[in-house]
């Protein structure tokens, strides 16, 4: 087992300084990169071979269905070439030969595109009526249903053959502005070094300045190291700028392409959702950030600050010093999915023990955490493990997807087998749910309660009041764009500035480089309108977690297998359709509504305990 003080030496040391078990093995994928090319060759050949199928759909079901299987084929194959090349780049950044690996299978995928950008139109010129014939008479079609039905719902925003192969000619530039920003970020940074008052020297990657915020408690540290580490961002602000606005004009032009409204429209019509989600969700937290204001005054009143900054919201309220080291956190998160069943610990087991996580930060390896479902395989994950305990959580999070991935892998055909953002957040909150109750149960000692009670506020704050802000800050700035309106860096840090006046109110003292700060969001650069998404995920997550803890035995069992059932369905329904049979309607604004009211029970229940304990000091 490693110890704190050996992490905290190969923290920055080059990835074969790291011993092997914290490493992830990616030989289930491919053993080599012979291997690896010569896949990327057999699905190239794939590709070629499917476009041969073009003007066959009208033959039958059998055609269709074969058209249907050589799909799901290139998928799986898809799945294992693409995660190959992108999980060994995201061991090293700067290795310029993986980025061009990884850059082939972008050019492949998006040939793919164009050679089956003719299937949906082709498709949707049989009558729906006949397909459905088709499907009845053809046991193997039927598999295909929902898919096929989805299909045709979307009939209006599908273009012709000729439209749609024109947008596929586009798909090769998708992801320009996100590998730009990522390049810009993270393989070309120049992380700054910073001197705490302690006199010790730190490089500022994004985990140590994380790491920083969440554990030192001499405010001008905390006030240094926002300095810096967003002067990195100030400093090339206008290229930020330049790439979000590619990000916005590139997300514009496919709605309008595709005959959408907005882009929020084009964004929730695949998975079915109504716009009304997300523009409820911010207008009732917006409505309901009393309870947070109230616990960043007590934070300030609690710490004795005399001024509050947004590096100040995640300090500890009270002096823990304690360590999570790895293997023992393991057993922990393991043991507090009991309420689950044997069978979904069992699951969890193999997963931390089966090298499919890398563990510990290293030069040039991404930054933050994933959870990758590579079909045929297992998912793998991602994490800069760092012995804080938002560093264990984060472990807790990330395994609850991969657990989602496992259980969703197992029962569903390739064609659903990839579930929506829209659901993918509520495993991984739930499993930060069912760790804090573990924790908590566990624990006599008062200060280890308030840590644990912050712990939760904070990923509360996090998880659904900031991701709300974010959710309204990119509505509005794509709302910009829908408007003609021009993007500059002022106008989008004003923008920022503005929504952290309306979510912190007064309570905060704002920092001219607060406004700057939008510019290290990746989700906004990497996969616009994901964000609310983890917020309305913790409103149904919390819905979920109070059916698996209250009631009867029956009950909460029944709660159970509904949960499980919601993992194992995949995409096999609209999102929204399947966490109503789990239990949760999104549609109402009651789950919002329970988070907030959860917020302020917790922050009512922290303010007890600190003043309990202050009368005890």
């Amino acid at each position: 087992m490693l110890t704190s003080a050996t992490v905290e030496k190969i923290q920055f040391a080059s990835r074969d300084e790291i011993p092997e078990p914290y490493r992830w093995d990616l030989t289930a994928i491919f053993p080599d990169w012979d291997r690896w090319k010569a896949a990327y060759g057999d699905l190239e050949s794939r590709v070629d071979a499917f476009a041969k199928l073009q003007g066959t759909l009208a033959q039958g079901p059998e055609a269709l269905l074969a058209a249907f299987r050589a799909t799901d084929a290139m998928g799986q194959m898809a799945y294992k070439i693409w995660y190959f090349a992108s999980l060994r780049y995201d061991e090293d950044q700067r290795d310029n030969s993986i980025s061009a690996r990884r850059q082939e299978v972008q050019i492949l995928l998006a040939k793919w595109q164009q050679a089956t950008s003719w299937f949906n139109p082709e498709l949707l010129k049989i009558p729906l009526e006949t397909v459905r014939d088709w499907m009845q008479a053809s046991l193997d079609l039927q598999l295909y249903r929902f898919a096929i039905e989805d299909l045709y719902r979307q009939q209006e925003h599908v273009l012709d053959e000729k439209g749609e192969r024109l947008l596929s000619l586009n798909n090769r530039f998708e992801s320009t502005p996100y590998d730009s920003y990522a390049a810009l970020s993270t393989a070309d940074a120049s992380f700054p070094s910073l001197v705490l008052t302690t006199g010790e020297e730190v490089t500022l990657t994004y985990g140590q300045y994380r790491a920083i915020l969440s554990t030192r408690r001499n405010q001008a540290d905390r006030a240094e190291a926002f300095r810096r580490y967003h002067e990195m961002y100030h400093a090339s602000l206008n290229t930020y700028a330049s790439l979000y606005n590619g990000v916005l004009q590139r997300d514009w032009f496919r709605a309008r392409a595709r005959g959408y409204g907005t882009t929020l429209e084009a964004a929730l019509h695949g998975n079915n959702i109504p716009v009304s989600v997300v523009e409820t969700l911010i207008a009732r937290t917006k409505a309901g950030v009393a309870p947070l204001q109230r616990y960043e005054r007590l934070r300030q009143r609690v710490l004795g600050l005399d001024t509050y900054h947004v590096y100040d919201r995640v300090v500890p309220l009270v002096e823990l010093e304690e360590r999570y080291p790895y293997d023992e956190v393991l057993e922990w998160i393991v043991e507090s999915t009991a309420p689950l069943g044997d069978e979904y610990q069992r699951r969890m087991k193999r997963a931390v023990t089966g090298r499919w996580i890398d563990v510990y930060e290293s030069t040039g390896k991404r930054s933050g955490a994933y959870s990758a479902p590579v079909y045929g395989v297992h998912p793998y994950m991602l994490l800069n493990y760092n012995n804080t305990l938002d560093a264990v959580f984060t472990l807790a999070h990330e395994l609850g997807h991969s657990m989602h991935t496992m259980l969703s892998h197992e029962h569903q055909p390739f064609v659903y087998a990839d579930y929506t953002i829209f659901v993918a957040e509520v495993p991984s909150t739930l499993s930060e749910a069912l760790f804090l109750d573990r924790m908590l149960a566990r624990t006599d000692s008062a200060r280890r309660r308030i840590v644990l009670l912050q712990h939760a506020i904070d990923g509360i704050a996090s998880t659904f009041f900031t991701q709300v802000m974010f959710a309204d800050y990119e509505l509005q700035a794509h709302r910009l764009v829908e408007q003609g309106r021009p993007i500059t860096a002022d106008v989008l840090s004003e923008l920022y500035r503005t929504l952290l006046h309306e979510y912190h109110g007064d309570v905060m003292d704002y920092d001219e480089l607060a406004r700057v700060t939008w510019a290290r969001i990746p989700h906004f650069f990497n996969s616009p309108y994901y964000v609310y998404q983890y917020a309305t995920c913790f409103a149904s997550t919390a819905q979920l977690v109070r059916q698996i803890r209250e009631g009867s035995a029956a009950a909460r069992a029944e709660a159970t297998d509904r949960y499980l059932n919601l993992l194992q369905a995949g995409g096999s329904d609209y999102p929204m359709e399947l966490l109503k049979r789990a239990g949760v309607d999104l549609s109402e604004p009651g789950p919002v509504d329970a988070v907030v009211q959860q917020f302020d029970g917790l922050v009512t229940r922290l303010e007890a305990e600190l003043g309990a304990l202050a009368k005890r000091s």
